[in-house]
């Protein structure tokens, strides 16, 4: 109906010119007026609710993708190892929403129309049809010209921008770093290098673009105008009136606009079509999970039999022929040198990373039995690396459930000995901890982390050197942390680099290169382990570690 109705003023100008003028009858324009009037009004209106049409496919779009592309960026790095910042699959969706909520699209929905326009322009006269299509055809090879230039370009610039962002991404999160030692002058002139690549190749992008929608908007004014210029010529021949002269102007500008637009949002329909790509290849190699039977939360044991785990996007196996077993009401340390292959089997433990061979059972179901949601709640994870998330703390303890209970929340910081720290904090439990907790400590930030670990009374926690920050103090509140998890049946699990953590267990397991070296009690293996020439010190402290 908006093609249709495109042809109001067209339509109008032929009548004007051949009806009205040679009558002179002013009524008869009145009534024309009043009815172009109203099909303007109902051309508006349509195209409003085109537009709006769009906006709400874009939305609908955003709706269905939303949620697996932000959980692609969840599970992608725990797969495969991705250049960039791990971000481009948000910046992907936006690319494809945006175009179709904006006036690209409607280029697409109106190139079918061309044909109809250009056989008007034919019936008016054939060498009005002529030149309307020689100059379609023009403006079509333009199209093409812009997609053979562009393609290379886009990627480039795509790929130039993604390096940009991870170097800006590391400078921020290491500012301190950066300040102290430095480092800013060099870091930014690596970015400002890299940065003048990008714009180097958005620039010619641009030229591209830029250049070519230039040249249609010019050839598309000559072409209009010449075929102004022979409706002219045939007017003098007298084989047409001076409205058919208007209206071929005016419908062979309409032909042509689609060409026009396109060409206009031709990186716009690149950019969204490299972003569709990238999000259908990701969504095909992360399909949606299939829902999986409701087993009952464990409550019996932790089984490792033979277990093999390799980084992600790698085939060479960090951990190989790992087996151990443990009850509930259990605590095992593991220790043992730099890159043995403790945190590669922290990650396993908790379904972080999926095993390369072998398994890891709970209750003897394999941990990809339970949903991620249903197994989360089983679960309490401290990584060595601990990060917290902009919100409260008790929104961080409480894992960011919505139906948490302020007694379950204070029942975690209890048993991490954090809740007398929280209650100093401005606002007590309600304090906003900033980006990554920036407004606490180190040896707060591991301290909430540790209630968040707790909290839920979860049967298997794992703790990644949960005291490398922690004091005196700290450390004896995660013994009694720890022996609290044992007490109530849990199975607990704790990387240990100093012997103090290992305090509250019963079971030691040495790594080295990625195979177990000793497994059994705690007084038992650390003899084995330890020299026997060395009292509990430093020196023990770093032969255990």
């Amino acid at each position: 109906m908006v093609n249709v109705l495109a042809l109001t003023g067209a339509l109008f100008m032929l009548q004007v010119y051949d009806r009205v003028l040679p009558s002179g009858s002013v009524p008869t324009l009145i009534g024309l007026a009043v009815l172009v009037a109203a099909l303007y009004m109902f051309h508006g209106v349509l195209d409003l609710v085109r537009g709006r049409v769009l906006v709400l496919i874009g939305g609908w779009l955003d709706e269905a993708l939303g949620p697996r592309v932000f959980q692609s960026i969840v599970e992608l790095p725990l797969r495969m190892r991705r250049k960039g910042d791990g971000l481009q699959p948000l910046r992907d969706l936006d690319s494809v929403r945006g175009f179709l909520s904006g006036l690209g699209p409607t280029a697409l929905f109106d190139f079918p129309w061309m044909p109809i326009y250009l056989g008007v322009c034919f019936a008016f006269h054939f060498w009005i049809g002529v030149a309307a299509t020689a100059g379609a055809a023009v403006l079509f090879a333009l199209t093409l010209t812009a997609e053979l230039l562009s393609r290379r370009p886009a990627r480039l610039a795509a790929v130039q921008a993604a390096s940009r962002n991870v170097l800006a991404e590391a400078s921020r999160r290491n500012a301190e770093v950066l300040q102290a030692m430095g480092l800013a002058s060099r870091l930014m002139a690596r970015w400002t290098a890299t940065n003048a690549e990008h714009f180097s190749v958005q620039r010619s992008l641009s030229d591209v673009v830029g250049g070519l929608g230039a040249a249609s908007k010019i050839l598309r004014m000559m072409i209009q105008s010449g075929v102004l210029g022979i409706g002219a010529y045939f007017v003098i021949q007298q084989e047409l009136t001076a409205g058919v002269m208007i209206a071929a102007s005016i419908i062979t500008a309409r032909a042509l606009a689609p060409v026009e637009l396109a060409i206009a949002h031709w990186r716009g329909f690149v950019n969204a079509r490299q972003s569709w790509a990238r999000l259908a290849e990701l969504l095909e190699l992360l399909p949606a999970a299939e829902p999986v039977a409701g087993l009952p939360p464990p409550v019996r044991s932790l089984s490792v039999a033979a277990l093999g785990v390799a980084p992600p996007g790698e085939r060479r196996l960090v951990l190989d022929g790992v087996s151990f077993e443990l009850e509930k009401g259990s605590a095992l340390g593991v220790i043992g040198p730099s890159a043995s292959g403790k945190s590669s089997l922290a990650r396993a433990l908790v379904g972080v990373w999926a095993p390369a061979r072998g398994s890891v059972r709970l209750d003897g179901a394999t941990l990809d039995q339970w949903s991620p949601d249903t197994l989360g709640q089983c679960i309490g994870y401290l990584p060595q690396d601990v990060e917290l998330f902009d919100g409260s703390v008790a929104e961080n303890i409480a894992r960011f459930d919505p139906d948490a209970s302020a007694e379950a929340i204070i029942a975690a910081a209890r048993r991490a000995g954090v809740h007398d720290l929280v209650v100093h904090l401005p606002q007590g439990y309600e304090t906003q901890i900033g980006e990554s907790g920036a407004v606490l400590s180190a040896g707060q930030r591991q301290r909430v982390a540790l209630a968040r670990a707790l909290y839920g009374e979860p049967f298997l926690i794992v703790l990644d050197e949960p005291n490398s920050n922690l004091d005196a103090e700290g450390e004896e509140a995660l013994t009694r942390a720890i022996l609290a998890a044992r007490a109530a049946g849990s199975v607990v699990v704790v990387i240990a680099h100093r012997p103090s953590a290992l305090a509250g267990v019963d079971q030691v397991l040495m790594l080295a290169q990625g195979k177990v070296q000793a497994f059994g009690p705690k007084e038992e293996v650390l003899r084995k382990v330890l020299r026997p020439q060395q009292a509990p010190g430093a020196g023990g402290q770093e032969q255990a570690s």
